[in-house]
């Protein structure tokens, strides 16, 4: 059963309509477009004071932002009931109220924690926190171009004083002068990413919507959210409003969030505690496994695993502690984990034996998506190069697909002259931004198919490359290519929790069934992201010479901005324990994925999937691996014991747990910064 759209939602089936409703009925109206600019000048302010100041729970950040759910109940539980009062037909229709969702998951990633928002603070902490230890700018100042950072852009010559202004704060006079330059500049690569995202996406969602049909489940909440709102009731707690096992899923969440809440600001309040503090593995040989797991249980997290197939839920979890257990085995070979090369760019301790199968198995599962795409893909580029015609289906996209496979061209080679021009070798930049590319067909299958809130890869172009080939001097990457790509990984490749790929996907797809208007939905997309992109940077420059970066968000400001300069000072001189033979580890993770694949291909009951493979060493892992096994164990139990009739009914129960912890999200996000509270994250910062 498709959840995305039934047959009464196709547009074929919509009685006859006046101009009025048939506007409405596809999505993009005047009143919603002037709504989405005005909550994208709105999220663009606000979203880096959240994120960047006072480092609370992030409004974006996430792929089911929690700022984008909160508009959703808005216009739902208060807008719309007094539209209705002055008349029916004023109210928004569910197409009207998904089309705001869909520019919402753009306003609120854009400016939000991750992905480019880093540059910001990439092309000044490393010039601040040089040292005459370190000796940073000896290798920094011949290999950086004067237009990628404002510290060179007004003179060529290094002026130290636009960093510093920008840490400890010169009571907001912004030097602009000295950011237009490398502002225009990383504007326009990050904008012709932008660019060459959506394209991809375009190429791509047919093939992943409908031939694949791949699960979409964090579309699930909206569209549940929205179902009852065409139906023109005087009351809005319709529809999924009125099931009472969604109540009791919402009570229980706001319970706990409440409580905990509550407990920050009054200690003699008890709380429940979500977090099992300690180290259990501290005896061998489970302290071999590195970093300890972390045991957080996420209402939110555990709400959007039930929705999931058991063995997306399973291998999640699952191949998490596979990993570690392989350290455990490598130890009792005799091969102590603490003694065996680290994989560089991991900031787990990551060792190169598992890290290069984590690699494999991205660089297998992306392979694996293409080649399941061929004949979807072939057809694209006969489109392009005018061989073949236009499909009724293809009328319905976003763009053509001529127009989506020359904008994806053009736009990568855009990307690629820029890095060139940045000092990059050819080969540098072909192979590190196709390593993006890789990174961004995983990466987006794990949110469409495993529901994944945040995402992150867990390796890096550079490090992975370096202990390969080999870095420095008289190799593929020296000094000259090397220092200008740590710029580009740091701030666009490094955290990709915040990518916009995903979100083009899941717009696209739910436009195209739910016959919003393609074309206009496309243009303002664009200006939502113009918007927020040109607001989020303006506050996260002008926050820091107003308030003082050294008193904003740890990573943003520190570790996350010292990267280029630790990431090419780590690989200027060589890397000791470079190797090919690390390239066998990648034909173990890609040849276990390409295994997994045929397995689930022939055979009904095997039981994983190799997204588990994907996330098992990462950041997101570590934190939500608990949670994803509670709502696994819980799908699983209920399904045994009272069969998929049961599973089917008590969906409410956990998407009401996932609504209830985003309200509460909301609410403490206002409470905290009424108050000025920080550091209260109600999901993983």
């Amino acid at each position: 059963m498709n959840l995305l759209a039934s047959d009464t939602d196709k547009p074929q089936d919509v009685p006859a309509q006046d101009a009025t409703d048939k506007r409405r009925d596809g999505g993009v109206t005047f009143r919603v477009v002037a709504l989405c600019l005005l909550l994208a000048f709105a999220f663009g302010y606000i979203i880096p004071i959240i994120d960047v100041k006072l480092s609370n729970t992030f409004l974006g950040g996430a792929h089911l932002p929690p700022g984008a759910i909160g508009v959703l109940l808005i216009l739902l539980l208060v807008f719309n009931p007094l539209l209705k009062l002055a008349g029916k037909r004023l109210a928004f229709s569910r197409n009207e109220i998904l089309t705001v969702y869909i520019t919402c998951l753009f306003s609120c990633l854009v400016p939000g924690h991750g992905s480019e928002t880093f540059f910001v603070t990439n092309i000044l902490g490393p010039f601040y926190y040089h040292t005459p230890e370190n000796k940073w700018l000896e290798f920094l100042l011949p290999n950086v171009k004067q237009w990628l950072t404002p510290v060179l852009a007004e003179t060529g010559k290094y002026n130290g004083e636009i960093a510093a202004g920008w840490y400890i704060g010169n009571g907001g006079n912004v030097p602009w002068s000295a950011w237009m330059m490398p502002l225009m500049a990383w504007g326009s690569i990050i904008i012709a990413s932008y660019v060459m995202l959506c394209c991809f996406s375009v190429m791509l969602r047919a093939q992943w919507a409908e031939r694949e049909a791949l699960a979409f489940p964090l579309l699930r909440l909206p569209l549940e959210l929205t179902e009852d709102v065409d139906a023109n009731h005087k009351n809005p707690f319709t529809g999924f409003f009125q099931n009472r096992l969604m109540w009791i899923g919402f009570a229980v969440a706001v319970a706990i969030q409440l409580l905990n809440g509550l407990h920050l600001y009054f200690p003699e309040v008890p709380n429940v505690p979500l977090t099992l503090d300690g180290n259990y593995f501290s005896e061998t040989p489970w302290n071999q496994m590195g970093a300890p797991p972390a045991f957080v249980l996420l209402p939110i997290v555990v709400g959007i695993t039930f929705l999931l197939t058991s063995e997306i839920s399973f291998s999640l979890w699952f191949f998490f502690w596979f990993m570690r257990f392989e350290l455990i085995a490598a130890y009792y070979l005799g091969f102590s984990p603490a003694a065996l090369p680290t994989f560089i760019g991991s900031t787990w301790g990551t060792k190169t034996f598992t890290g290069y199968q984590h690699v494999g198995s991205f660089i297998g599962y992306a392979a694996l998506a293409l080649w399941t795409a061929r004949e979807h893909l072939r057809h694209v580029a006969r489109r392009a190069f005018g061989r073949a015609s236009a499909s009724e289906s293809e009328k319905r996209e976003v763009m053509s697909y001529p127009a989506a496979f020359w904008g994806f061209v053009l736009s990568f080679l855009f990307i690629i002259g820029w890095s060139y021009a940045a000092g990059m070798s050819l080969l540098v930049a072909l192979v590190m931004w196709t390593s993006y590319l890789v990174i961004s067909i995983c990466l987006t299958r794990v949110v469409v198919e495993g529901g994944l809130l945040f995402v992150q890869q867990g390796w890096v172009p550079l490090g992975m490359l370096s202990q390969i080939a080999g870095s420095g001097p008289g190799t593929w990457l020296p000094p000259s290519s090397l220092v200008p790509a740590a710029f580009v990984q740091g701030s666009m490749m490094t955290d990709l929790r915040a990518f916009l790929m995903p979100s083009f996907i899941q717009s696209f797809k739910l436009a195209h069934e739910r016959g919003l208007r393609p074309k206009p939905l496309l243009g303002l997309i664009a200006a939502v992201i113009m918007i927020t992109f040109v607001m989020g940077t303006v506050m996260n420059i002008r926050l820091g010479y107003s308030t003082g970066g050294l008193q904003l968000n740890g990573w943003f400001q520190g570790g996350g901005a010292q990267k280029p300069a630790s990431d090419a000072q780590n690989l200027i001189n060589g890397v000791a324990n470079a190797s090919w033979f690390n390239t066998f580890w990648i034909f173990i993770g890609g040849a276990m994925t390409w295994a997994m694949m045929v397995a689930r291909s022939r055979f009904l009951w095997f039981p994983f999937h190799p997204i588990g493979l994907l996330m098992s060493l990462t950041y997101p892992m570590h934190l939500i691996w608990f949670s994803i096994f509670i709502g696994w164990l819980c799908k699983v139990t209920i399904t045994k014991f009272g069969g998929s009739d049961s599973y089917r009914k008590t969906i409410p129960l956990f998407l009401g747990l996932a609504l209830g912890d985003v309200v509460m999200m909301l609410f403490w996000i206002a409470v905290d910064g009424w108050f000025g509270r920080t550091w209260h994250q109600l999901m993983p910062g």
